[in-house]
């Protein structure tokens, strides 16, 4: 056994999903080395190789791998797929996009959004919006993996001395053919932390009636040294862009301070939360679902109520 991991890179650095995918990897229990693919790879395969755990880096290079386009990552990834039993991946948008390719070139089954690793080939899954939780078994000879990323601690970035060397096989230097080319992007920029990454996160719902409100969740995010993040229901009426969504259909989270704002609850929000160590919520509906899952609950104004947490923090 041995297993792959696809490194996230964005910007020629390592994002810190990787570490948590790298700590799927090694529960696996087989050597675990790691594929780093960019425009650019010389910083992120020295992050990856000084990661504790790694054996081996595999670097590709090239303008194919610039901007992460499905075709030419999915030609590369099945280029190696030959030496590797598993072939792990954090469920990033990246990882979302390159991985189900991945898995039907290879003709076997994804696994995705895996909890933890009970075995080599048996693993838990959310499954009915995170209600249940399924273990599945697979028998494919190689297991095509994505791993939730706030169900396992990062490894150490550091302590690792990993051997890097270029990515062998005709798709590493092709970087594979394909019918996608990249046409633009459009990159949210923000002084605050990354929603995923944060270690408070400020969220607000439709009860805040206009993005104009939203100031006042910013302001409480601000001085906790938080993200931002919104319901699907705020970001369907146009409050806030939808990169701010968590939920089943936008990003998950699990930081150690979450705050909703009236927020109902509904069952695909929960899906994108439920799983932080502290929930406090602020709602006037004293029967909101939200509150089942809080572990602080203010029946209260939000209008009223932020405002003063504003002046008393």
């Amino acid at each position: 056994m041995r297993t792959l991991v696809i490194a996230d890179i964005e910007g020629g650095a390592l994002k810190p999903a990787t570490l948590a995918a790298l700590a799927a990897a090694a529960a696996i229990g087989a050597p675990v080395d790691v594929l780093a693919a960019a425009g650019s790879v010389a910083d992120a395969a020295r992050a990856a190789a000084s990661v504790a755990g790694v054996d081996t880096v595999l670097a590709a290079e090239g303008p194919a791998y610039e901007h992460a386009l499905a075709e030419p990552l999915a030609a590369l990834i099945v280029g190696v797929a030959g030496a590797y039993t598993h072939i792990v991946a954090p469920a990033t948008a990246s990882a979302r996009n390159v991985l189900p390719r991945v898995a039907a070139l290879l003709d076997v089954a994804q696994i995705s959004d895996i909890l933890s690793v009970e075995g080599p080939d048996t693993f838990t899954r959310p499954i009915y919006a995170g209600n249940a939780i399924a273990t599945v078994r697979s028998a494919d000879p190689v297991k095509v993996i994505t791993v939730r990323t706030t169900a396992f601690e990062a490894v150490p970035a550091t302590g690792g001395t990993a051997t890097v060397r270029a990515a062998e096989g005709p798709a590493a230097t092709t970087g594979g053919a394909g019918r996608s080319r990249f046409v633009s992007a459009q990159l949210a920029r923000s002084d605050r932390p990354e929603l995923t990454a944060a270690r408070v996160v400020v969220s607000g719902g439709r009860g805040l009636g206009s993005g104009e409100n939203f100031a006042l969740v910013e302001r409480v995010a601000d001085r906790l040294g938080g993200a931002v993040g919104a319901s699907r229901a705020a970001v369907d009426a146009g409050f806030v862009p939808n990169d701010l969504q968590v939920g089943q259909t936008g990003k998950i989270v699990a930081p150690d301070l979450y705050v909703a704002v009236g927020i109902s609850g509904a069952i695909q929000h929960l899906a994108g939360m439920k799983d932080s160590k502290v929930i406090v919520a602020i709602n006037k509906d004293e029967d909101a679902p939200i509150f089942q899952v809080a572990d602080y609950g203010l029946v209260a104004d939000l209008f009223t109520a932020l405002p003063e947490l504003d002046r008393a923090l």
